[in-house]
């Protein structure tokens, strides 16, 4: 049985992102829905630019990302900055292979996604 490149990408994805909510405590059962949601809607992007397929992971972070701020709040929130306003870590590059966490407010790197602890 041969395994799809970009089913393959979808699936580490997926992997990567529920790792990070894990981690974090919040893989509840709706936001796993919102992972299955992001993870159906980036399928028709990686099929439409396979060579996309590196990206997806941190695409349907910052999408998890995005659906958990209309729901529930910021996440993840940033484990750097022990002051002020509570924040998200981003996800850099915005667009890329490799994405990791960020404090934009630090400049500080604190994970790769999936290596949420």
């Amino acid at each position: 049985m041969d395994v799809n490149p970009l089913e393959q990408a979808l699936h580490a994805a997926r992997a990567l992102v529920l790792a990070d909510l894990t981690a974090r405590d919040v893989a509840h059962a709706e936001v796993v829905s919102l992972v299955e949601e992001a993870v159906r809607e980036r399928r028709w992007w990686v099929e439409q630019w396979p060579e996309g397929a590196e990206y997806v992971a941190g695409l349907i972070a910052q999408d998890v990302q995005d659906a958990l701020l209309e729901r529930y709040g910021r996440w993840p929130l940033c484990p750097v900055c022990t002051t002020g306003e509570p924040h998200a870590l981003d996800v850099e590059p915005e667009l890329g292979p490799d994405p990791h966490w960020v404090c934009g407010k630090a400049g500080v790197v604190v994970a790769p996604v999936g290596g949420l602890s």
